[in-house]
């Protein structure tokens, strides 16, 4: 008899669970099957962008693994209330967080950088007050060999909150080279002359077009600069400026217009 009963008992409780563990695979598959999907469609997403492997590999997986671990936690609530588990792992997780902050957030600037692509391995950029040619990008610092020779490691955070410059994908850049003459000079001829001498500039852009501005008056010249555009693809924006200043000083020379040197008056004391 109390076989009999422990068999009813066993029956009920199995009539019980079989739907409960239906529905919990039913999750589970379903789980399994968008996170397939989901991790397929941000890789060739990534793939089309030309995102960095590593970070395309890295956001597909944590999307994929984010979604079975949700499916496997809605599965197991068919059973029971995992919602105590789940608070724990929650302080857990906030207590890892906090003392991983600085390396998260670099993480996370990295995966960004990585997917916005301000700047690619090569390029040449300016950022966090430090110029150079990037050599490096990971997912927690871009190294960096600035114009001087030196290997400059920045986090991704600093990076991300500082402005960035692409002088790469600058092509066209303007020189901006300053000048001074003597106060005797003929400002139109001077103006004439550097114009004249900055066409020798090689790879000199017509558009827009060269042009001499007079900026002030100093203590023992008149001041003005030159500006002018150049195609980087064809001559650096070192070269460039180095073939105008000494086209300038050429002309100067050969047409006697000086640049004056600093003038200072000095009252002696004579003691008697």
């Amino acid at each position: 008899m109390n076989m009999e009963k422990l068999l009813v008992e066993w029956q009920a409780d199995l009539g019980a669970l079989l739907p409960k563990l239906a529905v919990a695979l039913l999750i589970f598959l379903i789980s399994l099957y968008l996170a397939k999907l989901v991790s397929g469609l941000l890789r060739r997403v990534l793939e089309q962008r030309k995102v960095n492997s590593g970070a395309e590999r890295l956001v597909s997986e944590t999307a994929r693994w984010s979604i079975i671990v949700y499916g496997s936690v809605m599965a197991l609530q068919q059973f029971a209330d995992v919602t105590a588990f789940l608070a724990g792992l929650g302080i857990l997780g906030f207590t890892v967080g906090f003392a991983l902050q600085d390396v998260m957030k670099n993480f996370a600037a990295g995966v960004l950088l990585l997917l916005q692509k301000p700047f690619r391995i090569g390029d040449n950029i300016s950022v966090a007050s430090f110029d150079g040619t990037v050599t490096a990008i990971d997912l927690r610092s871009t190294e960096i060999r600035t114009f001087d020779g030196r290997i400059v490691i920045v986090p991704n955070a600093d990076v991300l909150n500082h402005a960035i410059i692409n002088f790469t994908r600058s092509v066209h850049r303007r020189v901006e080279l300053p000048v001074s003459v003597a106060y005797g000079s003929d400002p139109e001829q001077v103006q004439n002359l550097v114009l004249k001498a900055i066409e020798q500039v090689p790879h000199l852009l017509a558009d827009p077009v060269p042009q001499v501005v007079f900026r002030n008056f100093g203590d023992s010249a008149i001041h003005l600069t030159a500006y002018y555009w150049v195609d980087t693809e064809k001559v650096s924006l070192f070269a460039a400026q180095d073939a105008g200043l000494k086209a300038i000083k050429q002309t100067f020379q050969e047409h006697k217009i000086e640049i004056p040197y600093p003038i200072r008056t000095v009252f002696m004391q004579s003691e008697k």
